[in-house]
């Protein structure tokens, strides 16, 4: 193998021609905006391993956990941090589901460790405000999800040569081990790999409906932005309500959480905290799978949402600089993404849901290890 196709500049495209280009591989990479423009760059920015089931979704976040690093250390525009998360309790039957979590048998493996408020205070100051304990993740990490595709792509394209960045290129068409984009021209190697994210119409359209169910859906998330916050943040912060949703808290105590306040549970929502290297904090999310999605962005989860955060900060919080939706593809099936051959020598890998910036280097370099 010498030539590789790839098409989608996302996160996992983008991680797709950093492993080829580690191969060996000259690399052409077609994306069809200017720049990427979707979930890749309107997410969080966490590696996250702290959620993540054990076994086979525990391997897969820890290996990416372990390639991140090593990725972004001649990439540091990607703004790489070790700084590990706080999942924070406030209530007594939140922190009970916290002390079941620590003492998992892959507890160690993912750096948990139980705080207590003091503790966790001690750790990261700038949690002033009310609650009862915390549970400490070593192995999480931080990049900058808005810096990412275009980190990567710069550091490439200056690697001397092997790696031909074609913005503004939509691909139409499939051939074996070729595609076609819409101004005509084909585009032609060893290996095609797709990586349309959400769009699951478009060049994965034929194939995705040739499947008896589908095998991927949409979902859509709310998030914001706020201005600078003169406090630094040590680590990323969960609230109580993520236990609900990551499948590492699949445990006993998951049945005695008191019900989520209305709002929340009408946007499946979970208060994640993120400072950003200029100080600002990314703060959301919500979850929407029914389609068709609205185009508004509903201001109630935002408030829920804020209100949490002067809650676990104790102060009040910087104004809010923008919000934004977006929509990520998941996988339906018990997979944790989803790969197939659409044709010989192509293939499509999307569907990685809410852990794609997490496991993307992972899941890359297994696209490889099955083509090779």
């Amino acid at each position: 193998m010498g030539r590789v196709v790839i098409v989608g500049g996302g996160v996992l495209g983008m991680m797709h021609a950093v492993q080829a280009r580690r191969r060996g591989l000259d690399v052409v990479h077609l994306e069809r905006e200017a720049a990427p423009r979707g979930a890749s760059v309107r997410n969080f920015g966490l590696i996250w391993v702290s959620g993540r089931a054990g076994g086979p979704e525990l391997a897969l976040a820890q290996r990416a956990r372990t390639l991140w690093e090593e990725l972004t250390a001649p990439v540091p525009a990607a703004g790489f941090r070790p700084h590990g998360s706080l999942t924070v309790a406030t209530d007594d039957a939140e922190l009970a589901l916290l002390k079941e979590a620590a003492a998992r048998p892959d507890a160690t493996e993912r750096g948990f460790e139980l705080l207590d408020h003091r503790e966790a205070a001690q750790l990261n100051p700038a949690l002033r405000g009310e609650f009862t304990g915390a549970l400490l993740c070593r192995r999480d990490a931080i990049v900058e999800p808005r810096r990412v595709p275009a980190a990567f792509r710069d550091y490439l394209s200056a690697a001397g040569g092997g790696y031909d960045w074609r913005p503004g290129r939509e691909a139409v068409a499939v051939a074996p081990r070729a595609v076609r984009d819409h101004a005509g021209e084909w585009h032609r190697g060893d290996l095609v790999v797709l990586c349309p994210g959400a769009a699951h119409t478009g060049i994965a359209g034929p194939h995705l409906t040739g499947y008896p169910a589908p095998p991927v859906r949409r979902v859509r998330l709310q998030m914001l932005q706020t201005y600078p916050l003169s406090a630094r943040l040590s680590t990323s912060v969960a609230d109580g309500d993520s236990l609900r949703y990551y499948p590492a808290y699949e445990l006993p105590g998951r049945a005695e959480l008191a019900p989520q306040a209305p709002v929340a549970a009408a946007a499946a929502a979970q208060l994640l905290l993120v400072q950003r290297l200029d100080g600002s904090l990314t703060i959301g999310d919500t979850h929407s799978y029914d389609e068709p999605f609205d185009f508004d962005v509903d201001e109630q989860p935002y408030d829920h949402l804020l209100a949490r955060a002067e809650r676990l900060l104790g102060a009040p919080l910087p104004p809010v600089r923008r919000r934004w939706a977006g929509v990520y593809s998941q996988a339906t099936g018990p997979e944790l993404y989803h790969r197939s051959l659409v044709a010989p020598g192509v293939v499509l890998v999307t569907g990685a849901g809410g852990r794609g910036m997490t496991c993307a280097p992972a899941i890359a370099e297994e696209t490889f290890a099955a083509s090779a």
